[in-house]
């Protein structure tokens, strides 16, 4: 028998760096779920990459005990890592910021696909460039 799913949690963590603050602490004591633990589980499974922004989502059953999946980095925080930037344009469409080429665009969608609602790899390339011009960044064809 299957345990009884009471909620699913979506949380984004540097990785390695999950503490009980909040917004983690909060987050998971509202559902009974042993902070520390998932902390040191996190920790754990993501110290080979430090800093790096990462997307878990957490199942909590009725007995409080959980399972977490890791989900690839965000579109935002690769393109910001390509071109080297700490945060986006205050004013995308009218401050562009940074330039990122087709090569960068496409490394970014071939990483991102196992969480992309798509199985083509040219719409994860339209994905990906549509972000980098949310965010200021303009698109420019590889050398």
């Amino acid at each position: 028998m299957a345990k009884e799913i009471i909620t699913k949690i979506k949380l984004q963590i540097p990785g390695g760096q999950a503490n009980p603050a909040p917004p983690i602490g909060p987050a998971l004591g509202q559902h009974g779920v042993n902070i520390m633990e998932f902390c040191k589980q996190f920790n754990e499974r993501t110290k080979d990459r430090p800093g790096t922004i990462l997307p878990a989502v957490l199942t909590v059953y009725k007995d409080k005990s959980f399972t977490f999946i890791l989900k690839t980095p965000p579109v935002a925080a690769q393109i910001k890592k390509a071109v080297g930037l700490a945060k986006a344009s205050g004013e995308p469409g009218r401050t562009i910021i940074g330039k990122i080429t087709k090569d960068q665009v496409l490394e970014i969608a071939r990483q991102k696909m196992v969480d992309l609602n798509t199985t083509k790899i040219e719409s994860a390339c339209r994905i990906v460039e549509g972000a980098a011009r949310s965010m200021g960044i303009e698109v420019v064809k590889s050398k």
